[in-house]
């Protein structure tokens, strides 16, 4: 199935574009930069939304939805905003077509002109804030904790498959707070959960920090982050939570009663993840011979392949694997019984390895006979024989060892590629070398941090939240610093 596939060393940017189109996972569409996502490459999606939006309903968030479209004039209202997000907006000028005078398709109507034109949204804080000055007149109106799942649109030069796209998938959360502790508390805990479940879930060790002030969202306080590492050396962003303060409060005139009987601006967060955790999915785990998928997220847990000769054959193995199907299902497993005869076994086994399932089966009438199954798991490309006896606990045991096998490599990949610099000689030759995580001194200015970019392509990926404080000289300046940040070059 994947004879012509690109290794990653020959060429990684390709092995990661093919993987996604063989693995039947997107396609490139009509519309340039935007991306047709796959029922298989969806279905990882949907179970990516359904564990985060239970998080997010644990902690107390409810789910709404807003417009597509913004009025160009919110994005006016908070001028760090705007500016952050001016060059990536796409704007809707005319509400309706006509037929062409020539009689040749379609023309834009110069009549249907918009008095004010129409944002579609990169990203939804004005819109919103718009709207919660509605919702909040008191005290008792707060906090609204809301989140919604949508999608958006940045005008991008360069695209990539799941990393870059012009139009994507998302959620954000959006809410409002009474005090500045409850808002920044609000901000940590999303920024935990994204954690959590890049961990438990994806089998991906991410850092957690604060973005630098070149790095922050346009609007924010502060915007905390976490950072996944590449089997490339290069970083990913998976998932932002941030503090907005009371800007977009104020820019939008949303005020409330405090207890205490006084006017006061409300304290404001938002967070996201996006389709992006798809790219970073694949980039952690899959390797030469294919997609790799954490148990936990793939669409189909195990694949049970029978071989045989003949109709009567597989009649009989049938009877076996529905009962096996059977015991899978009651503990939750998804799995997949592909008793197909327009494919051999061989040609199955290729593809199901190539699309990442974590766990295959392969029963025939000798297995029968020995009352035993062969079975194969993807993380290493091992294969054994188990006894048929209670089969069922033994596959899910099998895919916890799977699990935890992925985050380990992967947590194991970035410790070995996560290295101190304290020269600038010894920071660019890392950096041009195997690339990774590198723990330097910056003198805190964002002069300093846009030099070292334009020079290396090199970012401060985050400070971290935990980090300790050390004297030291920045590696470009030679000036004072007190802590290492977290530089790489990313996606």
């Amino acid at each position: 199935m994947a004879k012509d596939f690109t290794t990653r060393e020959e060429n990684y940017s390709q092995w990661y574009n093919d993987l996604v189109i063989k693995a039947d996972l997107a396609d490139n569409s009509a519309v340039r930069g935007c991306m047709v996502i796959k029922p298989y490459g969806y279905a990882i999606w949907e179970k990516i939304q359904r564990v985060l939006d239970d998080m997010f309903k644990e902690t107390g968030h409810q789910n709404a939805y807003f417009p597509l479209f913004i009025p160009k004039s919110f994005f006016s209202k908070e001028a760090s905003h705007v500016e952050g997000f001016a060059k990536e907006c796409a704007v809707v000028t005319h509400y309706r077509l006509k037929n062409s005078p020539d009689g040749k398709g379609v023309v834009v109507d110069p009549d249907a002109k918009l008095e004010e034109e129409l944002i579609v949204r990169p990203t939804s804080e004005t819109i919103i804030w718009d709207t919660y000055r509605s919702w909040i007149q008191s005290y008792r109106d707060l906090p609204i904790l809301v989140n919604q799942w949508a999608n958006v649109v940045r005008w991008e030069m360069r695209t990539r498959l799941f990393l870059r796209t012009t139009e994507f998938l998302w959620q954000e959360g959006h809410t409002a707070h009474a005090t500045e502790t409850e808002a920044i508390e609000e901000t940590e805990r999303m920024i935990n959960i994204y954690a959590e479940f890049a961990e438990k879930w994806m089998a991906m060790p991410v850092l957690k920090g604060i973005k630098s002030p070149n790095e922050r969202f346009a609007g924010a306080v502060e915007t905390y982050c976490i950072e996944g590492l590449m089997q490339d050396g290069k970083a990913l962003q998976a998932g932002t939570s941030h503090f907005l303060g009371q800007n977009f409060a104020k820019a939008f005139d949303v005020q409330f009663l405090s207890k205490e009987n006084k006017l006061d601006y409300v304290w404001a967060t938002s967070w996201g993840v996006s389709t992006r955790l798809m790219g970073a999915l694949i980039m952690t785990h899959s390797d030469d011979h294919g997609l790799v998928l954490p148990p936990k997220l793939a669409p189909i847990q195990v694949v049970i392949i029978p071989i045989y000769k003949n109709d009567e054959q597989l009649a009989t193995i049938s009877i076996t694997v529905n009962d096996i199907v059977k015991k899978l299902k009651a503990l939750g497993i998804s799995v997949k019984y592909d008793d197909r005869n327009t494919q051999k076994p061989g040609w199955k086994f290729n593809e199901y390895e190539f699309k990442g399932v974590p766990v295959r089966l392969a029963i025939g009438p000798r297995d029968l006979e020995n009352g035993t199954v062969e079975v194969a798991r993807r993380d290493t490309l091992e294969k054994s024989v188990y006894q048929l006896i209670d089969i069922e606990h033994k596959i899910s045991h099998l895919l916890e060892s799977i699990q935890e096998n992925l985050f380990q490599k992967a947590y194991d990949f970035r410790e070995e590629n996560t290295n101190k610099a304290d020269t600038w000689e010894e920071f660019v030759a890392q950096l041009d070398g195997k690339g990774g995580f590198i723990s330097a001194h910056w003198d805190g200015t964002s002069e300093t941090e846009q030099r070292i970019k334009d020079e290396t392509k090199a970012t401060i990926r985050l400070i971290p939240i935990d980090g300790k404080l050390e004297e030291g000289k920045c590696i470009l300046t030679g000036k004072p610093s007190k802590q290492r940040v977290i530089f790489a070059r990313s996606y």
